[in-house]
């Protein structure tokens, strides 16, 4: 239930359209929490119907045109309850150590190579927050709104910090690895 409330904090923070809302969401909110444009607008639609936004009145015809929307004080109240409630954390779910475990029996042929692609991935994502939080948080900018946005930028920062170490701890593990005693062995790797 949590691309709702994503879409209220984004409203919140300022009125949009649909589209202005999916650019925005491609460019802050989907760093830690991806919608396709289509969930974007079916949640609109449903947020609506539930009377926790509205669309703004126009000056302009409605067909073709863009609809602008805002919370509503039912939707801010519903972001305040959420907000608000006890959550536990999720349980990690990677694919990448998934088939590292799955290596240990079946060989490891081709993943080292594919270590080495998201670290670089990590690296460039790192690089990516690094220059938000130079541009968007200089020293000084620090009301609580702003420190509030730092601490989730922060923790993309730590998270792709940790990526690129533990994937630079990995990939010397797979230099020590024995060199493979054929095919689908579990020490095969490549060189």
């Amino acid at each position: 239930m949590s691309l709702p409330h994503a879409i209220l904090t984004a409203l919140l923070e300022k009125p949009s359209s649909g589209l202005e809302l999916t650019r925005r969401f491609d460019k802050s909110i989907a760093y830690f929490w991806s919608a396709t444009h289509q969930q974007i607008y079916r949640e609109l639609g449903k947020l609506e119907a539930e009377g926790l936004i509205r669309a703004l009145p126009s000056d302009q015809p409605a067909r073709g045109q863009k609809r602008e929307y805002e919370v509503l004080p039912a939707g801010r109240d519903e972001l305040a309850r959420w907000t608000a409630a006890s959550q536990d954390p999720k349980p990690l779910r990677d694919v990448t150590l998934l088939r590292l475990r799955a290596a240990a029996v079946v060989g490891t042929t081709g993943l080292e190579a594919d270590l080495r692609r998201h670290r670089e991935l990590h690296e460039r994502q790192l690089a990516t927050y690094l220059e938000i939080e130079q541009r968007d948080f200089p020293p000084g900018k620090d009301g609580p709104e702003d420190r509030l946005r730092h601490l989730v930028l922060r923790a993309g920062i730590d998270l792709e910090t940790f990526w690129t170490q533990w994937l630079d701890h990995a990939l010397s593990e797979f230099a020590r690895l024995p060199e493979p005693d054929g095919p689908g062995r579990p020490g095969a790797r490549e060189t």
